[in-house]
């Protein structure tokens, strides 16, 4: 079943409300400015096609047009929102060609690095991976999506930091981000969480095994079955995604 916020106050976006305040966040008044809008986009506070208005945004954020102004240019550089001449400013729709690519993309990076870093596995880094699968179990528990979706992201991010590429997750999120987004959808899915809880065992496993196959074919079923889940998403919700070009 298709989860989506609840509508706020008539008159008012739907988003702007849920925004998180500036100083959650780390950086310039822009560079703050811009994380809590990308973050909101990316959990799906702001829905596609939603309108962003300036100044509701400024009025929350307690800021200028001026920061709000340069974040909406950097979120229209990412693909998030659009950004339309006499029209205004909104939410990107999903893109099911950009999400193959994006998956595609990662899938090519992720599959590199289990294979890379599944021979020479420390204790000491299986250690962290598991204390982050024990996490994980007690978050599908407790029904905490939001905070399994985070440390389902930890997870990926330590075993692609694990390769000691300094760049690399900085490259798997850009190509990773329209997939990211996407997937907000998926996980409130009745049984997605609990699938993707045991589909990270059969990673770890391969990991403490030290298989570097085994760990690619893990993660390869693993990352696959978004798409899987997205397409009749795609099909039932078209308002959300948009119309694919005929070739």
């Amino acid at each position: 079943m298709l989860q989506m916020p609840d509508d706020a106050p008539q008159g008012q976006t739907p988003g702007v409300d849920r925004l998180r305040p500036v100083e959650a966040f780390t950086g310039s008044l822009a560079q703050k400015t811009y994380q809590t809008l990308r973050e909101a986009i990316i959990g799906l506070i702001y829905r596609p096609g939603e309108a962003l208005k300036k100044p509701e945004i400024c009025e929350r954020l307690g800021v200028s047009r001026s920061p709000v102004s340069e974040a909406i240019a950097r979120l229209a550089a990412e693909g998030l929102v659009d950004v339309v001449p006499q029209a205004g400013t909104f939410v990107a729709r999903f893109s099911m060609e950009e999400i193959r690519e994006g998956a595609f993309r990662r899938e090519a990076i992720e599959l590199a690095a289990v294979e890379e870093i599944a021979p020479r596995m420390t204790e000491a880094q299986l250690v962290e991976l598991r204390r982050n699968l024990r996490v994980q179990e007690v978050l599908v528990e407790d029904g905490d999506f939001a905070g399994f979706y985070k440390m389902d992201g930890e997870m990926h991010a330590l075993i692609l930091s694990l390769t000691g590429h300094r760049k690399l997750v900085q490259v798997a999120d850009t190509a990773w981000v329209h997939v990211n987004r996407a997937r907000q959808l998926v996980l409130p899915m009745q049984g997605r969480v609990e699938e993707t809880l045991a589909e990270h065992r059969a990673i770890l496993d391969a990991l403490e095994a030290r298989d570097p196959e085994g760990a690619r074919q893990a993660m390869r079923r693993h990352l696959r079955q978004l798409l899987t889940h997205l397409e009749p998403l795609e099909r039932d919700h078209p308002e959300l995604f948009l119309a694919e070009r005929k070739v």
